[in-house]
Order: C-alpha cells, then sequence, then structure tokens
C-alpha cells in the first residue's frame, strides 16, 4: 500500500486527486493539508466528494508517515516551500507546478509517460508536465523522434476554465466566461519552454534546433512554436491543433502508420483514425490524436481533459509508474456518451 500526503489540497487539483485517490486499490491517504480548511471535511470544499470519504483536511504535514507527497501548488510555490521544509529523502516527491519542469540544478525527472517511462521508474522526484504541454506535446512527439519537425509549427489550443485554478478573477468568473471566447498569452505562454525542450530532446542529431518565441537569442534558422492559447467557455479539456508543413509532401498512410507505432503500447495515449470531439476525453485520462495531411501539411488534433492527463490523472499514472504498480490503476474513467 502506498502512503500519500497532498499538500494544495484543497484546490481544483486537489480535489481532483483525492476523487482519484481514494478509489486507488493500492493508496491509503494519509494526510491533506490546507492550512485554511484545516478541521473541515473534505466534502465541505470538494462537494461532489460527499458519501464517498470522511477524509478532514489538516494542517499538519507528518512527512515520516508516507511514501510520496504531491505538491498541487501554484506556479513557484514548490520551490519556496522546499527552501522551508525539510522531507525525509526516502519520500517520493511529485509536483504540479512548473517550477522542475526544466533541467537545471535539481534532479526531477520530467514526468511524460510516453517517452519517459524508464526515467519516470527510477526517479525519486518526478516534475509533472503543464496541461496545455502534455496535450502539445502528444501531438508533435511522432514528428519529433521522426525529425520531420521544420521551422514552421503553429498552435492553436482552447482550454476550460478549471486551467485558471480555482480563485476567482476577471477572467475566469462564469459571467464572463460564459458564452464567451477569448484569446491571451499569445506567443509567450509559459509550457512553450517545456515544450521546446522536449522536441529537442526527441529530434535526431543532424535536425534543427527547436526554439520558442520566449527565448533569448532568437534563432531564425531553428524550429519555433507559435502558439495561441485561448480560453473556452467550458469547465474541464483542452482541444489543440497543430500546423506542420514538411519539407516535402508525405504520404498520409505512412503519417498515420508513423503516429500509430508511436503510441502502439502506450497505457492512455490512443490514435484515431475519426476526428476528435472534446467529450472522448472529459473525465478521463486519454489523450486522443488525429492526422490530416493536406500536401506539405500535417494537420494534427489532440485532446486531454486538463485536470486529469493534464494534470491529476497524469500524476497519479506516473506515481504507479514510480512504485511499480499497474500503470492504470486508479485510473479507469470512462467518458460519458452525452
Amino acid at each position: 500500500m502506498v502512503r500519500v500526503g497532498i499538500l494544495g489540497a484543497a484546490g481544483y487539483t486537489g480535489g481532483e486527486l483525492i476523487r482519484l485517490l481514494i478509489n486507488h486499490p493500492e493508496v491509503e491517504i494519509v494526510f491533506a493539508n490546507s492550512e485554511s480548511n484545516a478541521g473541515n471535511k473534505v466534502y465541505d470544499v470538494h462537494e461532489g466528494l460527499m458519501g464517498d470519504t470522511e477524509l478532514v483536511f489538516t494542517s499538519e504535514m507528518p512527512f515520516d508517515q508516507v511514501d510520496v507527497v504531491f505538491f498541487c501548488f501554484g506556479h513557484g510555490k514548490s520551490e519556496a516551500f522546499l527552501k522551508e521544509h525539510s522531507i525525509p529523502a526516502n519520500v517520493k516527491i511529485i509536483d504540479l507546478a512548473q517550477d522542475f519542469r526544466i533541467k537545471g540544478d535539481h534532479d526531477y525527472v520530467y514526468g511524460l509517460p510516453e517517452i519517459h517511462k524508464e526515467e519516470i521508474a527510477k526517479c525519486q522526484h518526478l516534475a509533472n508536465p503543464g496541461c496545455f504541454a502534455t496535450c502539445i506535446q502528444l501531438g508533435l512527439l511522432p514528428l519529433a523522434k521522426a525529425g520531420l519537425l521544420t521551422k514552421d509549427i503553429a498552435v492553436n489550443a482552447i482550454t476550460g476554465s478549471t486551467g485558471a485554478g480555482q480563485k476567482p478573477s476577471a477572467t475566469t468568473h462564469f459571467s464572463w466566461r460564459d458564452n464567451n471566447f477569448s484569446v491571451y498569452k499569445l506567443f509567450t505562454h509559459q509550457h512553450l519552454h517545456e515544450i521546446c525542450q522536449t522536441l529537442n530532446e526527441l529530434k535526431p542529431a543532424e535536425a534543427p534546433h527547436v526554439v520558442d518565441t520566449l527565448d533569448e537569442g532568437y534563432e531564425a534558422e531553428g524550429v519555433t512554436v507559435d502558439f495561441i492559447p485561448y480560453r473556452g467557455d467550458f469547465a474541464r479539456g483542452i482541444f489543440c491543433t497543430e500546423v506542420v508543413t514538411l519539407n516535402q509532401c508525405p504520404v498520409e498512410n505512412d503519417i498515420v502508420a508513423l503516429y500509430k507505432n508511436f503510441y502502439e503500447g502506450a497505457a492512455f495515449t490512443h490514435y484515431s483514425d475519426k476526428a476528435l470531439d472534446l467529450k472522448q476525453v472529459v473525465n478521463t485520462n486519454k489523450g486522443l490524436v488525429h492526422v490530416d495531411v493536406f500536401g506539405r501539411k500535417v494537420v494534427i488534433t489532440s485532446m486531454i481533459d486538463n485536470l486529469l492527463k493534464g494534470a491529476v490523472g497524469q500524476a497519479v499514472q506516473n506515481m504507479n509508474i514510480m512504485f511499480g504498480l499497474d500503470e492504470r490503476a486508479g485510473l479507469n474513467l470512462k467518458a460519458s456518451a452525452f
């Protein structure tokens, strides 16, 4: 039995994580930490869990009683927390923030199971990928691995309101978001860094370097990712379209075969021969991918649930791998037909 502690348990990701773990056959939640809700029942905040658990939020953090801790903090808070608190070396950490996703002076493994499963299985500390980053990378990984990416990659993706977190703001509350649609962080979204890090990692030696528009020293001869994110008027899910212009006209069957072969054996990512719609993945840990070819242009459609495959579902998948469990344990979630 894996003993789990959760920090930042009162937010959207904390609630989704608890929902998954109370039904996980190999997990015991030892504590769900929330300073502002200490003493309250979890279902007083995450009301959908009423009748499912009697777990109570606590201000305590008994790290010596757990095997793994999930950080469900906002971005920037994980690194600050670790400077002020000591977690035993034998306790694994799964961080859902962006603090350790970029390689640097730390030992965190970037937890994208489709390409890093062996590293995840051996790691002590894991940086869970971002939601947009996961969806976009699932669409581009096969082309990157084959060395087919060029300097022309255009990405458009729309996300649900839960991607902005639980705290309401001018662009997240219902009366603004309902029946509305808007763009934000054009070409500057923070997930571009981790996306380009992965694409460079996968590319063959002779393929051009991938840069993003946030990097100083912009390389005009390199591959760039032009990313336009949108706010949608729905609660959860990410729907992404990516247009990659290749150097020559590919055979569509060859591109489809490339994707099917790449994701053969993946636990949750699947290639679809049919066009996709978002409801196929909402409330699941699935990633679905579809491609169409128009001359030299490959149009990839990819989609995930931002709170699950884009956050805590992937985090639980990574936990399973880290502890040698069935990768699908606790994640047998079904999409609604309507």
